[in-house]
């Protein structure tokens, strides 16, 4: 009854899907290539299912692409939840960098891979997606999920590009400052959302990582 009082925050746990599968590894797949987990993969989504067993969750929504099911799944038996699909939570479609390794997208388009946020920001990859288009789609999402749920704490399971869309939205900073947030595989972010403070959005856990933390 508690976390539904008015004075308390809704909470955003950020999931970002498991490891995916070995071959993918330092490839740009984004929502073109529906790529699984590997065992690794697999791991994480026990993990994190055992690391919020103690913890309040009232609604699972999450993107439509496998790695992101397979990574949800152990939690949504757990808590007899049937997770809400978003279309639109699926990963950036990275148009002509789709496929290539981290060194192919340097050798074909001479731009560091390790700069895609800010290329994202400069609407710079070919036939992709950029920082706009990717904030047009998420943000009626996250509009959708807030409204839904005041007060309450819900799972949002997706990808490394969109939790920091997520974030940069939240935060209302430019998507290339989302950089400085590493988001790994099996990770979540907490968010608390109370706009009745002075600083309305606090993020209360950064990249926790359930299984390398021991939760196995």
């Amino acid at each position: 009854m508690k976390c539904h009082l008015p004075n308390h925050p809704t909470q955003l746990y950020l999931i970002r899907h498991g490891e995916v599968d070995e071959a993918y590894h330092k490839v740009f797949g984004g929502s073109r290539i529906d790529m699984g987990l590997s065992p690794v993969g697999l791991e994480h989504g026990e993990a994190l299912a055992r690391w919020m067993t103690g913890s309040k969750l009232d609604a699972i929504y999450a993107s439509p692409m496998k790695r992101v099911a397979q990574t949800i799944a152990p939690l949504a038996a757990r808590r007899s939840l049937t997770p809400l699909i978003l279309p639109d939570l699926r990963e950036v479609d990275f148009g002509d960098w789709t496929g290539l390794r981290w060194e192919g997208v340097k050798e074909k388009f001479g731009v560091s891979a390790f700069d895609w946020l800010e290329t994202l920001d400069a609407a710079g990859i070919p036939n992709g997606e950029s920082a706009a288009t990717l904030i047009q789609r998420v943000l009626p999402c996250l509009q959708q999920i807030l409204t839904d749920n005041p007060h309450r704490s819900v799972a949002v399971a997706c990808h490394g590009g969109i939790i920091r869309v997520i974030l940069s939205i939240l935060f209302d900073l430019p998507l290339s400052r989302m950089a400085h947030f590493n988001i790994e595989y099996g990770s979540v972010t907490v968010v608390e959302i109370q706009p009745e403070k002075k600083h309305g959005v606090e993020i209360e856990l950064l990249n926790f990582c359930p299984l390398r933390d021991g939760f196995r």
